[in-house]
């Protein structure tokens, strides 16, 4: 039997995590990526418990392979420093096995594709249809017709090979928020590093400020603010510290030390209506290009990883129509819940009326430990390996 094919539609965590899963496999993989070279610019992503049993899955030992931190614990703050809520790594470790880790995103796709044969990822080569007329995908790239046995789209939030096979979808659904992201290098308590390598998220009215310490002392700062869609300040230091250079510490210090040119300002969107699938014959999406949903659980990477897995493990020496219509059974309903819930946090997050922010507070602070936790369950026990 010779051996099957997949080309992959994009570089990122669940492309190659999907590549990864099928080398492992057997599968002669070919990863088609549009930019000319790996980005050394990134931010950091927190691998949760469920992610990090889909890596354990698939055979890859994340936190061997990136470099981790695991945060001595998670908390909800206000800006001026009140504490509405803790997670403590010790209770998550007891309950799921095992901690969040944060890594930086640049180490971890780095890690991926050092997993992959030589030649595997093919830069400079974007993706622009995939043809399945005869069963067999050609996938149409920059640089050549590629044959395979599945095809893979995995090429984002934006992703051409979604609006071309959905032309009625209705597309992206802004969520009235943008996002900066960073990373600096370490610094201690005495400069603005985060004491107790304590993560920290900090919610004010419409605006929130994120703190997560990663490897080798690094920390992984992230804000989102309520503008206009398209909002782009002139001078990105001067906007951050405009909206929380006044917040408790350490975010003053951290401010201080940015670079501006290191600052990734995206807009957030998620699906404005899920797909009706995620495959089309022997074309598979996964991650964004599947289910793009917002930050506010987290989960947007993770739900990546888990596509990866559970697509590697359905295709594992089964018919590809078939195992592709397993998983988009397997894979709809679950990362729908969680675009649905993610929305629904953001829009209570980036409250902006006194009052309605009063109120929100004060619900997180009385919310029961056994209510919070059954929240978590959902997220970090509901991965689990179609049959």
């Amino acid at each position: 039997m010779s051996q099957r094919h997949a080309v992959l539609a994009g570089a990122g965590i669940g492309g190659l995590t999907a590549a990864v899963a099928l080398h492992h496999r057997g599968w002669r993989v070919t990863v088609c990526e549009r930019a000319t070279a790996p980005s050394p610019v990134g931010a950091g992503i927190v691998l949760a418990p469920n992610a990090l049993r889909a890596f354990d899955s698939i055979g890859f030992d994340v936190a061997r392979a990136t470099g981790h931190a695991t945060p001595a614990a998670m908390d909800l703050r206000r800006p001026g420093g009140r504490r509405l809520s803790r997670a403590d790594t010790e209770a998550l470790t007891a309950r799921y096995g095992r901690p969040p880790l944060a890594v930086h995103r640049t180490a971890l796709v780095a890690a991926l594709a050092d997993a992959l044969p030589e030649g595997a990822i093919r830069y400079a080569t974007g993706v622009s249809a995939v043809d399945d007329a005869d069963g067999k995908p050609v996938v149409r790239t920059s640089a050549g017709d590629l044959t395979a046995d599945v095809a893979i789209a995995a090429d984002g939030i934006h992703s051409a090979i979604r609006r071309r096979y959905f032309p009625a979808h209705p597309g992206l659904h802004y969520s009235g928020e943008t996002a900066w992201r960073t990373v600096l290098d370490g610094g201690d308590d005495d400069d603005g590093g985060p004491p107790e390598r304590a993560a920290a998220e900090t919610w004010g009215r419409g605006e929130r400020f994120g703190v997560v310490p990663l490897a080798d002392g690094r920390v992984y700062l992230y804000a989102t603010a309520v503008v206009p869609e398209g909002y782009r300040p002139a001078d990105v230091r001067a906007e951050l510290l405009r909206r929380y250079g006044a917040w408790h510490d350490p975010i003053p210090a951290l401010l201080e030390r940015i670079d501006p040119a290191a600052v990734l300002q995206h807009d957030l969107y998620d699906l404005a209506a899920p797909l009706p699938r995620f495959h089309q014959g022997r074309l598979a999406w996964l991650g964004d290009a599947a289910h793009a949903m917002t930050p506010n659980l987290g989960q947007g990477g993770c739900q990546a990883v888990e596509d990866a897995a559970v697509l590697a493990h359905l295709l594992d020496g089964a018919d590809v129509p078939a195992a592709l219509a397993a998983y988009s059974a397997a894979r709809g309903p679950r990362t729908d819940a969680l675009r649905i819930r993610s929305r629904r946090a953001g829009r209570v997050a980036a409250l902006t009326h006194p009052l309605a922010v009063a109120a929100r507070d004060l619900a997180v602070r009385a919310t029961p430990a056994r209510v919070a936790r059954r929240a978590l369950d959902d997220l970090f026990d509901g991965f689990a390996l179609a049959q």
